[in-house]
């Protein structure tokens, strides 16, 4: 993402965006009957910006918004992350750095308390793009969605975007891009934590050369690639409203990353416009689930004449190495070749997904006789169960009832809540059934607003969203109620959660009171983006939250039921 630090160019861009935001781009990545999992790209419009990760049998996908909300996409194929239902993971009403969110980044870091995932992402001021500086957010545990909370920003003082680690003989560093006269350049500082620099910020690239210097002088988007104990860094180089955007190398050679002498420029770029794409670049790396293949994903344009807007869409490619030891990106896939899913990626594989603990009994019994299940989202309202395992429940259509995942439509299932709080799993493949199954979580959870991103947490006794903090007013835990329902109370508290004075209002506030009414139990319906919608026995109204606010202190009451993202909440382990 390149923007000047002028204000002449912060209204130029924005009413650039504001023109994008009137088209309505189509997806146009397809999957063939031939090789399952096969596309073509581009995977996603409006996929500025992209970082991917493949972790625990899911792909994890964030892009540019624009907004002042952290959009987040899962599927276990790639190709999948087309149809993904988005989902928020963090909002911000803080106005020095609410809005216009770009270039989003989650690296998995080990702690003292376990590995955790550092958001990083870019952000400023709604009034234009002149205070765009780097924040860097914390997972709860080890799961990519979340919840997060609010660490700080490496510097906020300053114009700075594009940022992303580098970790080198035990040290962690800052990368990111920043303006100097008419250069935007790259720049390296070491780091005393993941939100914090320490010691000098040097510059790490500039735009020397005549091919980085395409409508402006531009280095930015600095990324990380390690490969048999060489360390490069890809950038993008010139201005991304040309189609001469491009991708550029530089390696570590020497000792000291802090050292300018200790890199090495590529002589040329290394990946550039070609096959009807243009301004490839922003990009980032993954790999394939059997760990066998190295992708590139990035985003590009379809059209010359595009730029730096919405029109900028995700794409994927594998690629492969030099003999001298150096990345070999090819060139852009057309937008007509079919690009095979990643090796691996159809298994069978043995793998746990991130995601609640749920314990689902059958007629009394641990549901295929397992006693641990997590309830992970495919795609199109579908889910897929994995055992503590790894092995994932399969219609008798398949076979045995337990298997590794295979990506088959015996593997996903349906899941709907009746009258009396029962689930209901109907395989995708047709003709099997299971029910009525009781769905109860194992261990406490956090509730997260599918809408902000903010979790359920307790003021004086009534509902309302916060900032995750790891406090005991913000995890629930679950207890069977009578017939399929359930109640929920905080770890600290012995009352549940209730309808307040067991009203019939839309808007009713939802407190703490006793466990033993109907007001204080609640059915389970899961909804396509792989949330929970509470709905209350007695009332029969929905947890809401009001005004689908962003705010921390938002009221969380009852409203009647819809299919409004603001009823929807997303259950985490912390």
């Amino acid at each position: 993402m390149s923007v000047m630090k002028v204000t002449t160019l912060s209204w130029l861009l924005m009413a650039f965006v504001a023109g994008c935001a009137s088209q309505a781009p189509k997806a146009t990545a397809s999957i063939t009957a031939k090789d399952k999992g096969s596309f073509t790209n581009p995977i996603l419009p409006n996929g500025a910006d992209p970082w991917l990760e493949y972790f625990d049998g899911n792909y994890y996908l964030t892009t540019t918004t624009w907004t002042s909300q952290l959009v987040m996409r899962k599927s276990p194929t790639l190709a999948g992350l087309k149809d993904a239902k988005p989902v928020y993971l963090w909002s911000e009403t803080n106005p020095s750095r609410c809005c216009n969110f770009w270039a989003f980044e989650f690296h998995r870091l080990k702690t003292a308390a376990g590995y955790r995932w550092f958001l990083m992402f870019t952000s400023g001021k709604q009034e234009n793009y002149d205070g765009q500086h780097l924040s860097v957010l914390e997972s709860a545990g080890d799961d990519p969605m979340g919840p997060y909370s609010y660490k700080g920003s490496p510097m906020p003082n300053s114009w700075n975007i594009d940022g992303t680690y580098l970790q080198h003989q035990g040290s962690l560093y800052l990368l990111w891009s920043q303006w100097v006269g008419d250069e935007q350049r790259n720049f390296i500082a070491k780091m005393k934590n993941p939100w914090t620099i320490e010691g000098p910020k040097v510059v790490l690239t500039r735009p020397i050369q005549p091919w980085a210097q395409s409508g402006r002088k531009v280095n930015e988007g600095p990324e990380v690639l390690k490969h048999n104990g060489r360390t490069f860094v890809i950038y993008s180089a010139s201005f991304c409203d040309t189609p001469d955007y491009k991708l550029a190398q530089i390696e570590l050679t020497g000792d000291n990353p802090l050292d300018a002498k200790s890199w090495t420029y590529a002589k040329a770029p290394v990946f550039t416009k070609g096959n009807g794409v243009y301004g490839p670049g922003h990009n980032g790396f993954f790999m394939s689930p059997d760990g066998k293949q190295n992708w590139l994903v990035y985003h590009a344009n379809s059209k010359s004449t595009q730029g730096c807007g919405l029109t900028r869409s995700l794409r994927a490619q594998p690629f492969s190495w030099h003999k001298d030891g150096s990345p070999d990106f090819g060139e852009p896939a057309s937008e007509a070749t079919v690009i095979k899913a990643p090796s691996g990626e159809n298994g069978p594989l043995k793998v746990v997904p991130q995601g609640a603990h749920w314990q689902l009994t059958l007629d009394g019994q641990p549901l295929a006789g397992s006693n641990s299940w997590v309830i992970d989202p495919t795609l199109n309202g579908y889910y897929r169960l994995a055992n503590s395992q790894g092995e994932f429940l399969t219609a008798t259509s398949c076979g045995k009832s337990l298997q590794p995942w295979q990506n088959q439509a015996c593997q996903q299932w349906q899941l709907s809540t009746d009258a009396k709080g029962h689930l209901s799993l109907q395989s995708q493949a047709g003709g099997s059934s299971l029910g009525p199954v009781t769905a109860l979580p194992l261990a406490p959870v956090a509730l997260v607003s599918a809408q902000s991103g903010k979790v359920a947490s307790l003021n004086h006794g009534q509902l309302i969203q916060s900032a995750f903090t790891h406090g005991g007013d913000q995890l629930w835990r679950f207890k069977a109620a009578a017939d399929g329902f359930v109640t929920l109370a905080p770890e600290t508290r012995q009352q549940c959660l209730a309808v307040k004075d067991k009203s019939l209002a839309a808007g009713a506030a939802v407190v703490m009171a006793g466990c033993g009414g109907p007001q204080s139990q609640w059915a389970l319906h899961f909804k396509d983006d792989g949330s929970v919608q509470l709905i209350n026995r007695h009332s029969q109204q929905s947890l809401d939250l009001a005004s689908c606010g962003l705010a921390d202190g938002t009221a969380i009451n009852q409203a009647p039921a819809t299919d409004s993202r603001c009823q929807h909440f997303l259950l985490r382990k912390p």
